[in-house]
């Protein structure tokens, strides 16, 4: 008989293992605690608006092919993708902005005119993060990092050692930028990884490469037709989907994890897999003893930051605004030492700004404009209404000069989201909207581990283990545990398509 799995959540890294797993023989069941699928990607649709919620960059456009790949399928039959030209722009002030083109001949252009000889250093520098990319997000990452001799490859050491790795990303790109906005402009990937860019490791050059050489992409009515694309090959599979169902515990006999009970009652199952949140799970889906990390564990945990967020329809377009627009009219640094030294309500935050309605009419009324504003902030920091309309006039106010007229009267609707919603919604341990952070003493093993170490038969996936935060991991999660149960649980391994073969699939 086929081995009977339970998932709990429906976000990607949940949709992407439910249907790993069906394809690989098991009976799943995949329950999510809200009305509809996505987790922290969810859709908000009012008066003829339609708002991602969560994650607006489509970045890393082969991990999803190769998701798809796994299935016989390919992204293209479920959504229609296009790359963004410019990629993105950054605004340094209301009279100085830069437009980052999608191809590498613009791109060294662009470089060389804010620096003589840029553009070489342009191409050493994404050389390297190739390198390092393809170790990366080919080979690294698709393993369940169990133990770190899972890295014990001679050709992925011999790759490693021709690469800066361990110094920092800012002392990299210093090396070969001296133009301050040049390097603002390849800090930034790394923003949300949680740590400044002085301490994130040079490794996360990988980044760049993903952000300068694979694009930036847009899938036509927004993330959300990824999620549906990708439970639709999940109930293609087999999966049988629940919503509104909420998890109230995990049902453990004898030390091992045989189902789950929700709100509607029990539902057995051989084997659970947890894609909700880590620290939800272990701290109130399980009583102490079956626990595999303490209170003080996730208290002493860096997390990546979380988000206070708008949704805003207007009834005019905005000029000078592209689809992606970053906001880097104040210093990165202080923003950064609030969010990561010092946790405080920023006093001058960088902001970003999508207008998805620049690329897709259908996501807006005709003539009016689809705008999410997102202000990284620390998790875990007191959250009322009286502080969010705050930070909504102040980024009002700076994005009024850059544009040339207040958006504000021409706001038609309105909706703000932040740490207690995250906490309310998602059970997001601190009101994190990214995970935990990637450090590099919460790399690989050292994350919350895919397999618990009390229970038999619970496994986790998502942005608290590993590989870490974002849409791409967070579906490479899935089906890296999947694999993984599939090997413990029946005791074979399906072959699954090679990063070759699901880029060109």
């Amino acid at each position: 008989m086929k081995p009977t799995a339970i998932v709990i959540g429906a976000g990607f890294s949940g949709i992407a293992a439910a249907a790993s797993l069906a394809r690989r023989g098991f009976t799943v069941d995949l329950v999510e605690k809200n009305n509809g699928a996505g987790g922290r990607a969810s859709v908000w649709r009012q008066n003829g608006f339609t708002f991602d919620m969560g994650p607006s960059f489509y970045w890393m456009p082969e991990v999803f092919e190769r998701f798809f790949a796994e299935f016989g399928e390919r992204a293209a039959d479920h959504y229609d993708l296009r790359r963004l030209d410019p990629s993105y722009k950054v605004v340094f002030s209301p009279q100085d902005d830069m437009a980052v083109p999608a191809t590498r001949a613009e791109q060294r252009k662009l470089f060389e005119r804010y620096e003589p000889g840029a553009a070489s250093a342009l191409d050493k520098f994404l050389a390297e993060a190739k390198i390092k990319y393809d170790l990366g997000m080919g080979e690294l990452v698709y393993r369940p990092s169990l133990s770190w001799l899972e890295y014990a490859h001679p050709g992925v050491i011999a790759g490693l050692l021709k690469t800066s790795v361990l110094r920092s990303l800012r002392k990299h790109v210093q090396d070969h930028f001296t133009e301050p906005k040049l390097r603002a402009l390849m800090e930034f990937p790394v923003l949300f990884l949680g740590a400044a860019p002085q301490n994130t490791p040079a490794l996360y050059s990988l980044m760049n490469y993903a952000d300068l050489e694979l694009g930036t992409w847009y899938p036509m009515g927004g993330m959300g037709s990824v999620v549906e694309g990708m439970l639709r090959v999940a109930e293609k599979q087999g999966v049988r989907v629940h919503f509104d169902q909420n998890v109230q515990r995990i049902v453990v006999k004898d030390g091992r994890a045989v189902g789950i009970e929700t709100d509607q009652g029990i539902r057995n199952a051989d084997v659970v897999l947890a894609a909700a949140d880590y620290h939800h799970v272990e701290q109130q889906l399980l009583p102490q003893e079956h626990r595999s990390y303490t209170t003080n564990y996730w208290d002493d945990r860096k997390m990546a930051p979380s988000s206070l967020l708008f949704y805003l329809g207007l009834d005019r377009t905005i000029p000078r605004l592209e689809h992606h627009t970053l906001f880097f009219d104040e210093a990165l640094d202080t923003h950064s030492a609030e969010i990561y030294d010092e946790p405080s309500w920023p006093s001058k935050p960088l902001f970003y700004v999508s207008c998805s309605s620049r690329t897709d009419p259908g996501v807006a009324p005709a003539g009016h404009e689809n705008m999410v504003i997102l202000i990284p902030i620390a998790p875990g920091l007191k959250d009322t209404e009286a502080i969010r309309e705050r930070y909504f006039n102040i980024v009002m106010e700076r994005m009024s000069k850059y544009v040339g007229f207040d958006p504000r009267p021409h706001v038609v609707l309105k909706r703000s989201y932040c740490i207690n919603d995250l906490k309310s919604d998602y059970n997001a341990f601190r009101g994190n909207a990214y995970g935990l952070a990637n450090t590099i003493m919460q790399t690989g093993p050292l994350r919350p581990s895919m397999k618990s170490k009390k229970v038999k038969g619970l496994y986790f996936a998502g942005q608290l283990t590993v590989p870490g935060p974002g849409v791409p991991p967070a579906i490479i999660s899935g089906q890296v545990v999947a694999e993984l149960m599939e090997k413990e649980i029946i005791g074979r391994t399906n072959a699954r398509p090679t990063r070759a073969n699901a880029v060109t699939a």
